[in-house]
């Protein structure tokens, strides 16, 4: 058996969210409000909706501790977490907010124990069982998601995205 568990789990949410605050320090102030092609989110909302992107875990696994998606909320959830991410909030505000959302989530996910994450909940239908660590584990994979949106989106304001960089000077090193 592989050892992942919620050290793991909450030390690879870190490295993500540590890469996202990142992003999100080097687009200037001036540039949140850029949209990258219609119907995307400006940067601002982007960056909000990932900070926030724990929420609807921590709301099924941690709140309701649901057993099964029948009758859950989708439609309130998504109503209200829209809202607080069209909330006005600076640049300051929104850095602050990825790195101490991120790091109230990446501590829990350490508290959880091993029969925790193996116990399993279902779909609306009640069908495809699935474990809480699976769910918990897509919170970083949707943020990592929407930061290949960003650094697309840096492209396209003239930054070199800083995993870029990285890689960049790995390699004139290595040469």
């Amino acid at each position: 058996m592989i050892g992942y568990g919620s050290p793991e789990l909450a030390a690879a949410f870190r490295t993500v969210r540590g890469n996202t605050v990142q992003i999100a320090k080097e687009i200037p102030e001036d540039q949140y409000d850029f949209v990258a092609a219609p119907g995307v989110r400006p940067v601002r909302e982007l960056l909000a909706h990932i900070a926030f992107i724990s929420r609807l875990q921590e709301d099924f696994h941690r709140v309701k501790r649901v057993t099964t998606l029948s009758g859950y909320d989708f439609v309130g959830y998504m109503t209200s977490a829209t809202a607080e991410e069209k909330k006005p909030r600076s640049k300051a505000e929104i850095v602050t907010l990825l790195e101490t959302r991120g790091e109230e989530f990446a501590r829990w996910l350490e508290s959880l124990t091993p029969d925790f994450l193996a116990e399993t909940y279902t779909d609306p239908r009640g069908e495809n069982p699935r474990t809480r660590f699976e769910n918990l584990l897509s919170a970083k994979e949707h943020e990592m998601h929407h930061r290949g949106q960003l650094m697309f989106t840096e492209r396209m304001l003239g930054i070199v995205p800083h995993l870029t960089r990285q890689m960049q000077e790995r390699m004139a090193a290595h040469r």
